[in-house]
């Protein structure tokens, strides 16, 4: 059984093991695979596994030994899924390895935004503190989460956790579901997507990107936001509209945003978020926690195993 990982550097840059994958066959990985690379280190392979490089019907058609696609991530829309199916090959992915890790990096951005706690914790690094003539400095407003509202725009894994963090930070959860009032706790409030964007001091957005979810962030709905609300997104980076987005906190529309995910990665020197007043952006690194990382190869080795015990697990469709 050959299996091929295309560019398994993102996941495991040398810090984990694939011992789990290489006791299933003979396995070759490849840190990062060109488009032009594909079909070459593909040839002959039974299993493919993939982060970010694209497998479409013109590479499966050119692979007749392939059987099984394995997607490194929750998302899969770089593998075509209806040309898989015709080929027959089998595709998986990795839902909910990086629940917790997704969760605290909303809450690390929040904070960040809450307290500004690396502009300070520099500002005394650079003597300010010890030049004080008082016992303390702060440069920005101080914002305490306590009874703020928190709105989350998708509550699957990663949003319900959000909201459980939120709670315990005293707040207010507001939340746009498909989930009828019936299937949520009783701390969690239902609400309309144009009423949760104008009434909540925080939207974090946990939906998936889809024709109808893309471009949802756009000038209209920041609009209706508050001038100090925030906005979060840890999803998917086309589900805002970056030019709105940067006009609405140059021009004080927002407050401030927290992203970990942009709609070109890595990003155009020239997207206007990278020079956006109070716009906070981490490298797409929500789920690249230690532990995250581990349980998605581990999660990826036995989604392998049980195709290979003819019972697969995690299938899209």
């Amino acid at each position: 059984m050959k299996i091929v990982v295309l560019d398994g550097y993102a996941a495991n840059p040398g810090d984990l093991s694939w011992s789990e994958l290489e006791a299933l066959g003979d396995c070759v990985v490849y840190d990062r695979t060109a488009p032009e690379e594909v079909l070459q280190r593909s040839a002959g392979a039974d299993i493919l596994l993939t982060n970010k490089t694209v497998i479409d019907a013109a590479i499966m058609e050119e692979l007749p030994d392939l059987k099984y696609i394995g997607v490194l991530a929750t998302g899969y829309n770089v593998v075509d899924v209806k040309a898989a199916a015709a080929c027959g090959v089998t595709v998986t992915n990795i839902p909910a390895y990086s629940t917790s890790s997704v969760a605290q990096m909303v809450f690390a951005h929040i904070l960040n935004i809450a307290l500004h706690v690396q502009g300070h914790a520099d500002a005394v690094r650079s003597g300010r503190w010890c030049s004080s003539p008082d016992f303390c400095f702060w440069d920005s407003p101080l914002i305490e989460l306590r009874d703020r509202k928190m709105g989350i725009v998708g509550l699957g894994h990663t949003g319900y956790m959000t909201a459980r963090i939120a709670l315990g930070f005293g707040m207010q959860v507001y939340a746009y579901t498909s989930k009828s009032h019936f299937q949520l706790p009783p701390e969690i409030h239902k609400m309309e997507l144009d009423e949760l964007f104008s009434e909540c001091d925080v939207v974090s957005l946990h939906c998936p990107l889809t024709e109808t979810t893309r471009g949802l962030v756009d000038a209209r709905r920041l609009s209706l936001m508050k001038p100090t609300s925030v906005l979060i997104n840890t999803g998917r980076g086309p589900l805002i509209v970056e030019q709105d987005l940067a006009d609405a906190l140059n021009n004080g529309t927002l407050y401030a945003a927290g992203l970990d995910v942009l709609s070109q990665e890595p990003p155009r020197a020239d997207n206007p978020l990278l020079t956006a007043r109070n716009c906070y952006i981490t490298p797409h690194i929500a789920w690249a926690s230690t532990a995250a990382r581990q349980r998605l190869l581990h999660i990826a080795a036995e989604n392998v195993k049980a195709y290979l015990e003819s019972k697969p697990v995690n299938v899209v469709k």
